[in-house]
């Protein structure tokens, strides 16, 4: 190694030390496959274009991003709630690690990483560097590569490469320092730079890249080739090393393509003409793309995907596989031929290239596939074409994903920098977003002049740093029509579009329309004058701020509509239509559907779907659920669920109602009020009836990615008991006044989470705080603490049972709030599933159950894999006996935790349970078959 290393730096030596108009970077570099490490002497020519002196350079080192699992990239994986990073040992995470940092003088410098940015180097100089003049560092350092199954950069299992970020990058000084650190969102920030890279490897590997390149001569002996690199203008270079490289070249017109994008189900004939069609019109439609090769690879697709219907199983795709893969190709090409010629700061400024390729995204589908829906070729059959989502548009998905995290309460203003967007908006949303704007604009404006300004901006902004205010200043320069409200209020807030009729009076053969704009927001929106489905008039109206009264004709109008095309992304079209002459006050007919749909605002819609559940009473639960939810939130939901059960032969069934205030601004994100209840089996020959008005209050803090929330609950529950000849039920009725706390900081690597709990009734009233906290450490064990503590403040049901006493190990639940299988089995199956609340105890102790109070912890952490061990212990007080101490302990099985897992008993107050007779029916078990909570495992990371 020594001798490489003298041969490189022999190397930099020779090269030119000449004034320079741009950043210019000089890299020689030996890969070490065996140990997956690059050794690197790096010369850096830094141009100082601001009008500013500079006494210290800042650098990017991305690479030891990967060096700590405190590091704000390991954060961002645990935000996520993905452990492979938190879990990885150091030889898989990769670091950099630096051996000098010296100036033109090969004098060593000072440097530093960033305190709490170990991927952030600021380099002291000796002398400041004035305004126009260029620094010439020198840095020498190896590269240990990461394992590439975090981001899919990196050492892969197979002995190949693929390298981002893998060399240190200057900074960018526009008047301030405009650094970040490395949080796998592929946003590196760098001006146009030069490349001169040498780099050296085995030579059984091949080398796919976009410089230009050049190969040394390889003598037979030599174990080793080297390759030249070289390109001007850049933003970044990735290399893939390939032993058997699955990289094929296509000549289009305008540029050559690599790409290991393939599909074994289209022949390669037609993915070369594929690749040229999408080349071409990039090419038309934005301008030439400045160098000769593009690369797309599929790991690029897997970071930004087209999410849709195209990405169902192929047993299910509505899609051609030609144009499955054209999409990959188009969505692809369009991120990389953007991204490697606009720089602009792809943190901070994310929407505009956003814009700027969902633009021609859209552009390109209306150009070729006009007519094709988001259900492709299933709109062939007539029970697809039922549907409401089948007259959807293919450009239609972009407004409706947007608008899912709009009625979630969880949209963000598009000029959010990109590490505060929660993954959704990430990956999806916020691209959404920037899509259905340039829309709206194209509809208020016109296509021409949209698709113009995109397309001139580009190519007087190509590779050369940029900004939004560019693009502002471009699309306003072709209109006298004031566009304040689409880059102020659209662009940098998170204000909803709404608005709504007041009142419609026809006057003659005119209409006097009263609007109300609902939000306040100030953005023009159309007015539609309608002859059933067909629009007869289109009216736009200049943004207002409360109300304002328009005049149309009347003429073969029967209807009036706002927003009726759809194209202004507006919050709530339910409420855009209005009759001329209504029916009983009724403006929109009733639609009645089977399964749930896309919403269709001109009607009222009412959806029915078989449902199917099982407790141990009722046997199988057959029914039909009535509700107004579609794929979209609304404030005001509803269900009806009649259902009948077939062993108790009984109809049970539930209902719910809510309304959710959502709130735009503070900590208070929603209110939410509603009625539920429910009609059951709880015992063999019993019902009970349950029904609860209640509100809840939602908080959450001003940054939207982190997981903390808090809720307040206050509600009434009255239940009404059936007698039974199988239990005892001294007090069948009773209504219980609930107000409840919930403090809760969910974490794949730490998980706190509090609640206190308050009840009144007629005869008792108790108190009790629940804690829980959850810790996996480095070496992957995994720690689990449970705290309970509970008290009556008055009791008058001693006499009268336990029913509303502590548990220790399985609570009465008389709020009716668990999803007991058997809730009243005290033998048999039913009776050992768990649900781990109050005491937590996993034995059946001779003491089970508190009237007067009860504390315990309950314990567990890691023996191997998903075999845990538990203890609980715990304090029990009964009136007139003396607090009694509980414990018990034993193994736990985590098949899917939270959800599926078995508890095997070991020893406890009881004595040695292994040693007992009948110790099966000792055993517990937590299961879960709800599919809506069994959902939110894989939902939670996006939002």
């Amino acid at each position: 190694m020594k001798t490489f290393l003298k041969t490189l730096l022999f190397t930099l030596l020779l090269l030119p030390i000449t004034l320079v108009a741009q950043n210019r970077i000089n890299i020689s570099a030996r890969l070490y496959e065996d140990t997956k490490t690059l050794v690197i002497q790096q010369e850096i020519f830094f141009v100082n274009t601001s009008e500013d002196s500079l006494e210290t350079l800042f650098f990017n080192d991305w690479a030891n991003s990967f060096a700590s699992k405190q590091s704000k990239l390991a954060k961002r994986f645990a935000e996520n709630y993905d452990r492979r990073f938190h879990l990885a040992s150091t030889e898989a995470r990769g670091s950099t690690k630096i051996k000098s940092i010296s100036d033109s003088q090969y004098q060593l410098l000072d440097f530093k990483r960033v305190k709490k940015s170990e991927d952030i180097l600021e380099v002291k100089l000796r002398d400041a560097l004035p305004p126009g003049e260029t620094q010439q560092i020198f840095l020498n350092y190896e590269i240990h590569i990461p394992d590439a199954r975090f981001t899919g950069y990196g050492a892969l299992d197979d002995g190949d490469f693929n390298l981002k970020y893998w060399f240190i990058a200057p900074a960018v000084y526009d008047g301030s320092w405009q650094y970040y650190s490395n949080k796998n969102l592929d946003d590196l920030y760098m001006v146009p730079t030069d490349f001169n890279i040498d780099i050296s490897f085995k030579k059984d590997y091949l080398l796919i890249n976009e410089l230009k390149q050049k190969q040394n001569n390889i003598t037979e002996s030599s174990e080793y080739k080297t390759v030249h690199l070289e390109g001007d203008n850049r933003n970044n270079t990735t290399i893939y090393f390939r032993q058997n490289s699955d990289f094929l070249e296509t000549q289009t017109d305008a540029v050559t393509v690599i790409t290991n994008i393939s599909n074994s189900k289209v022949i390669p004939e037609r993915e070369s003409l594929i690749i040229d069609k999408v080349i071409g019109y990039l090419d038309k439609n934005l301008g030439d793309y400045p160098f000769e090769k593009l690369v797309i690879s599929n790991i690029d697709y897997k970071e930004n995907p087209v999410y849709g219907l195209n990405q169902l199983p192929d047993f299910f795709s509505p899609f051609p596989e030609d144009f499955k893969y054209e999409l990959k190709i188009l969505k692809t090409a369009i991120n990389n031929y953007v991204d490697r010629t606009l720089f602009i700061n792809p943190r901070k400024d994310k929407w505009v290239a956003d814009a700027v390729k969902m633009n021609i995204m859209m552009r390109y589908m209306d150009d070729f596939y006009p007519k094709l829906k988001v259900l492709g070729t299933l709109n062939r059959y007539w029970i697809a074409r039922q549907f409401n989502i089948s007259k959807l548009e293919f450009n239609d998905q972009y407004n409706l994903l947007y608008m899912h995290m709009a009625r979630l309460n969880l949209d963000q203003s598009l000029d959010t920098p990109k590490d505060s967007l929660i993954k959704f908006n990430v990956n999806i949303a916020n691209a959404y977003k920037a899509a259905s704007g340039v829309n709206y604009l194209s509809e208020y404006l016109s296509d021409t002049l949209i698709n113009n300004s995109i397309r001139e901006f580009y190519n007087e902004n190509q590779l050369k740093l940029t900004n939004p205010s560019n693009l502002e200043l471009k699309i306003k320069s072709k209109t006298t029509e004031n566009l304040d409200w689409f880059f102020n209020d659209f662009v940098k807030t998170r204000k909803n579009i709404d608005f709504k009729f007041n009142e419609v009076h026809k006057n003659g053969d005119s209409l006097t329309i009263q609007l109300r704009n609902k939000t306040g927001i100030l953005v023009p929106i159309p007015v539609y004058g309608m002859q059933g489905d067909s629009i007869v008039s289109k009216t736009w109206v200049k943004g207002f701020k409360k109300e304002k009264e328009i005049s149309i004709s009347a003429e073969n109008i029967d209807r009036v509509a706002i927003n009726a095309e759809g194209f202004v992304p507006e919050y709530n079209r339910r409420n855009n239509y209005k009759k001329i002459n209504p029916f009983l006050g009724i403006n929109k007919p009733f639609q009645f559907k089977l399964f749930q749909d896309i919403e269709d605002p001109s009607k009222n819609q009412v959806f029915f779907m078989p449902v199917a559940e099982y407790n141990f009473y009722d046997g199988l639960k057959l029914g039909v659920k009535m509700y107004n939810k579609t794929l979209l939130s609304k404030n005001f939901s509803y269900k009806i669920e009649p259902q009948y059960g077939f062993k108790s032969d009984k109809v049970t069934g539930s209902a719910g109602f809510t309304y959710t205030q959502n709130l735009e601004e503070g900590n208070l994100f929603a209110i939410r009020y509603g009625m539920s209840g429910a009609l059951s089996s709880y015992a063999p020959d019993a019902l009970y009836k349950r029904y609860s008005p209640f509100i809840t209050f939602a908080f959450r803090p001003d940054d939207f990615r982190s997981d903390k929330r808090q809720y307040l609950t206050v509600r009434n529950i009255n239940v009404y008991r059936d007698e039974s000849n199988f239990i005892s039920n001294e007090d069948p009725n009773y209504s219980v006044f609930n107000v409840q706390y919930t403090n809760s900081s969910p974490g794949v690597i730490n998980a706190l989470s509090w609640n206190t709990d308050f009840q009144l009734a007629q005869k008792f009233s108790k108190l009790s705080v629940t804690a829980k906290y959850r810790k996996v450490f480095l070496n992957n064990r995994q720690f689990d603490l449970r705290f309970f503590g509970g008290t009556f403040l008055y009791n008058d049901t001693r006499s009268d049972g336990d029913y509303f006493s502590f548990a220790t190990d399985r609570p009465t639940d008389y709020l009716f709030n668990y999803n007991y299988y058997g809730r009243s089995e005290s033998s048999g199956l039913f009776s050992q599933q768990l649900i781990l609340a109050e005491g937590g105890f996993k034995s059946q102790l001779d003491t089970p159950f508190g009237n007067q109070w009860l504390t315990s912890i309950n314990t567990s952490t890691t023996l191997w894999n998903f075999i845990h061990g538990y203890v609980d212990v715990g304090l029990i007080k009964n009136q007139g006996d003396p607090a009694r101490f509980l414990y018990d302990s034993g193994i736990r099985t985590v098949l899917v935790e939270d959800y599926f897992e078995i508890f095997l008993p070991i020893h406890s107050s009881n004595g040695w349970e292994l040693g007992q007779k009948n110790y099966d029916q000792k055993i517990r078990f937590i299961v879960t078959l709800d599919i809506g909570t069994m959902l939110s495992l894989f939902t939670r990371k996006w939002y």
